[in-house]
């Protein structure tokens, strides 16, 4: 038997003297050891015979038994079919192509694709074709558990920088003064605008000791503060007096870990006599209202913007709250002059809405589906609206069946008018019920298309159409049949 191997980078040295007395069952044996699937194919690609090394794989493979007698065209998936007809070409008389291995895969059992890796080289005097198959089940496997951990790592990076961004913004935003120390050399590496200010450090920030910051009568208190802190022990805020001022302030630190390294944040507030002490409940909602991770906005009768919190400018894409006081909510939430109106009428007839669900487009005209509560409230003769604003994607994506439930009742279908068109409504109600009939239809005929179709008086072309548009079903099983 004569092998083309011109391919290998080191061939035998005498292989005449070394395999030219083996038999066909040596031959056979040999071929079948190698490889976890061997082919033997005729000069037209049909599939004479064939070995397996494993009974599970030999399983695995949809009709294997019936494989001889059919071209192997006709045993892989409909992709891969242009791969098999270049390796017979490389293997072909006088080709002087050199074989190579293929990926290939075939049609496993439950619409399952199976990957082999394959190298086809020609025997002997005619035009057999020796096809050597490696199984790649095993490293399949293993890249899709690597994708998925890379998808994964990837998503929790992204919600990392999304949380560095937001406290990022809320610490420059914040109108206490912050700082961050050094929590080895007491010195500032941070300063927030408002502390620059308060502390008269101008456009620096970092450098300064606690005796640039703090009054010397001022330093030993602030020092057990912070050693305190240090030993993770809760203490009360302290009131201190500044180096530039005769004021009495309120001091804070708490320990966190930053770069391999420790450090304290410090708020730093001032004091405003007996009437703080009245004031501080009101003033610990504000700051929850601030930071909460829900967006909160509060508009003038008329829907232009007066205040918003950091999540809002987050969904919204924007970097301060300058940019978006004075300008109309509508320019962010919902079809610009739909929406909008309809929420503030009813607004303005009931008092509050709750659950309205809409939209929110960010200035990188990246959308994100949000639901929204709102009351109104009257200041001074004056109204104006308060919105909360809560993003309720990842729920919908977490639970998508529910985004195409159909109204319940006439308050819910009264709700969506001035929001979605009558003819996308109808549409998309008569899509909806038209899928959970066909997917009724599926569950009583135990996934038996044919009975399926005839449940539903269609016949299976049009039953298989159907699939097709809705993503239902094994759609490589349908291009088949």
């Amino acid at each position: 038997m004569q092998w083309r191997i011109s391919s290998l980078v080191k061939a035998f040295a005498s292989p005449v003297d070394s395999f030219g007395e083996m038999d066909a069952e040596s031959v056979a044996t040999l071929i079948a050891t190698a490889s976890d699937i061997a082919l033997i194919l005729d000069a037209l690609g049909t599939v004479t015979d064939m070995a397996f090394q494993s009974e599970e794989l030999a399983n695995d493979l949809r009709e294997s038994a019936a494989w001889i007698g059919r071209k192997l065209a006709t045993c892989v998936a409909p992709d891969s079919r242009a791969k098999v007809a270049a390796m017979l070409r490389d293997a072909e008389k006088g080709s002087t192509a050199k074989p190579r291995w293929r990926h290939i895969n075939h049609l496993g059992e439950a619409g399952k694709s199976v990957p082999v890796l394959y190298c086809a080289v020609q025997a002997g005097e005619g035009d057999r074709v020796v096809a050597f198959g490696r199984d790649l089940r095993a490293l399949s496997a293993l890249q899709q558990k690597l994708m998925v951990a890379q998808e994964t790592l990837e998503r929790d990076y992204s919600r990392l920088r999304e949380t560095e961004m937001r406290y990022r913004l809320l610490f420059q935003m914040s109108s206490e003064a912050l700082l961050i120390l050094d929590a080895l050399k007491l010195r500032t590496t941070e300063c927030n605008p408002a502390a620059r200010t308060l502390l008269g450090f101008g456009e620096q920030a970092s450098g300064f000791t606690l005796g640039d910051i703090f009054h010397a009568d001022s330093l030993e208190a602030v020092q057990a503060h912070l050693n305190a802190a240090r030993a993770g022990v809760r203490a009360d805020d302290i009131s201190v007096r500044l180096k530039n001022d005769d004021g009495i302030v309120s001091v804070a630190a708490s320990l966190f870990r930053q770069d391999n390294s420790n450090a304290f944040l410090v708020r730093i507030s001032q004091e405003a006599g007996a009437s703080a002490s009245m004031t501080d409940t009101k003033r610990k909602l504000l700051k929850i209202v601030e930071s909460a991770p829900d967006g909160f906005v509060v508009t003038d009768a008329d829907g232009n913007i007066l205040t918003a919190n950091a999540a809002f400018l987050s969904m919204a894409g924007l970097v301060t709250e300058e940019q978006a006081q004075g300008e109309s909510l509508d320019r962010w939430v919902g079809r610009h002059g739909v929406e909008l109106d309809v929420l503030m009428s009813n607004l303005r007839q009931r008092g509050s809405v709750r659950f309205f669900t809409t939209t929110v487009r960010a200035e990188d005209s990246t959308t994100s589906q949000v639901e929204i509560s709102a009351v109104t409230v009257g200041t001074g003769g004056a109204s104006c609206f308060g919105f909360a604003i809560r993003n309720i994607g990842p729920r919908l994506q977490v639970e998508p069946k529910k985004t195409h439930a159909l109204p319940r009742s006439i308050e819910q279908l009264t709700e969506l008018i001035g929001r979605v068109s009558l003819k996308e409504l109808v549409r998309e109600s008569t899509d909806v019920i038209e899928k959970m009939c066909i997917e009724a239809a599926l569950e009583l005929a135990n996934d038996n298309r044919a009975s399926a179709a005839e449940m539903l008086g269609l016949s299976r072309q049009s039953l298989y159409v159907k699939l097709r548009r809705y993503g239902l079903g094994d759609l490589s099983t349908l291009e088949e049949n």
